[in-house]
């Protein structure tokens, strides 16, 4: 610390870092051990945080990230998105299919980014800012099961047909290992199946994605 910082907030930051960091949330006692303070120091910074919507505490006491910090997270979309977009154009014009960037807004999916391809004589007209459920669509399951462990002989790309729209397939695959940042890449197309070689591309798209945005 240096005299130009606050001690205060510097730990508060470092709470949600270590929330951020972990799925079953941290205890007052875990956060105390963490942090190198005492628990009333910590209590003081959860109801701070609290206040402002960005720590939740559950019913057995835990602490997790609160959904103020989606707030926040919104105004990264822009930047998340120009990130995404080489690798959205390249998956777009190679599989002939519209390509998009889906990132988890609550209990939603909410693409973020949308290209279509340019050589096509029609495709499904997919765009930014379209939401759906988390339980339906490629894009959405794919981001639950990158939650759950999966087995080791799966492809680590999801395959849909009609959850979202009428005779569309869809195929996407999670971005893995992005800090703060939870979503998936895929492509949607009017097809009664998703060509064979389409699932290990979108896998290699997503690959692409979070490599840019580490």
């Amino acid at each position: 610390m240096t005299a130009e910082t606050s001690q205060t907030l510097d730990r508060g930051l470092r709470v949600l870092k270590l929330l951020a960091d972990t799925d079953h949330g941290l205890t007052v006692t875990e956060l105390s051990n963490k942090l190198g303070v005492n628990r009333t120091v910590v209590y003081r910074l959860l109801a701070t945080l609290e206040q402002h919507a960005l720590v939740r505490r559950d019913l057995g006491g835990r602490a997790r990230v609160g959904l103020g910090v989606l707030r926040l997270g919104r105004q990264v979309h822009p930047l998340v998105r120009e990130a995404a977009l080489p690798a959205l154009r390249s998956l777009a014009e190679d599989i002939g299919a519209t390509a998009h960037l889906t990132l988890v807004d609550g209990s939603d999916a909410l693409a973020v980014a949308v290209v279509e391809p340019t050589w096509t004589d029609y495709h499904v007209a997919y765009r930014a800012g379209f939401r759906h459920p988390l339980d339906k669509g490629a894009a959405g399951r794919a981001i639950l099961t990158a939650r759950q462990k999966t087995p080791a002989d799966h492809p680590g790309y999801t395959l849909t047909h009609g959850e979202l729209e009428a005779g569309a397939s869809g195929a996407a695959a999670p971005l893995v290992g992005v800090s703060g940042v939870e979503g998936s890449v895929g492509v949607v197309m009017l097809a009664d199946a998703v060509p064979e070689r389409v699932g290990p591309r979108v896998l290699d798209a997503a690959r692409e994605v979070a490599d840019a945005l580490r």
